[in-house]
């Protein structure tokens, strides 16, 4: 925040250095991602009784497809049963459906959900628009 704020001091070089503990040394991109995990989220099974908690911390990268690994990757530390949502996609020609099919589930264009989503319970998700707010199905609302 201070970096983005523009408080946080360069040093003589004109650096802004990150300080030790706030970086998470590399070992094998799987232990390192794990440790970030740790470190970020310790209390993963828990923190949901708190609702500020998982929006008081963020893990930021550099691409959605990260974001994509590394969302799969704390899924499957959640409890439970995974379920897996598959997005319908449908050319604008119907005789071009089962031509275009398989490459229309390989986009995973920038802020649309991927073609399959998997999800546990009491996983956080971010709803693009409000779908049904009586159902609860809206912004800013914990389900």
């Amino acid at each position: 925040m201070r970096i983005g704020n523009g408080q946080e001091k360069p040093n003589s070089t004109n650096i802004i250095e990150i300080p030790d503990t706030l970086t998470i040394p590399f070992t094998t991109e799987r232990e390192s991602l794990e440790k970030l995990f740790t470190v970020t989220y310790p209390n993963m099974h828990t923190f949901f009784s708190a609702s500020s908690y998982p929006s008081s911390r963020v893990i930021l990268t550099t691409k959605n497809d990260f974001v994509n690994e590394m969302n799969d990757m704390l899924i499957d530390r959640f409890q439970g049963t995974l379920k897996t949502f598959v997005g319908i996609d449908e050319t604008t020609e119907p005789n071009d459906q089962a031509q275009f099919e398989d490459l229309l589930h390989t986009f995973n264009p920038a802020g649309l959900p991927p073609h399959k989503l998997s999800l546990k319970e009491n996983c956080p998700i971010i709803l693009l628009r409000n779908l049904n707010s009586c159902e609860g199905f809206c912004n800013q609302r914990r389900i």
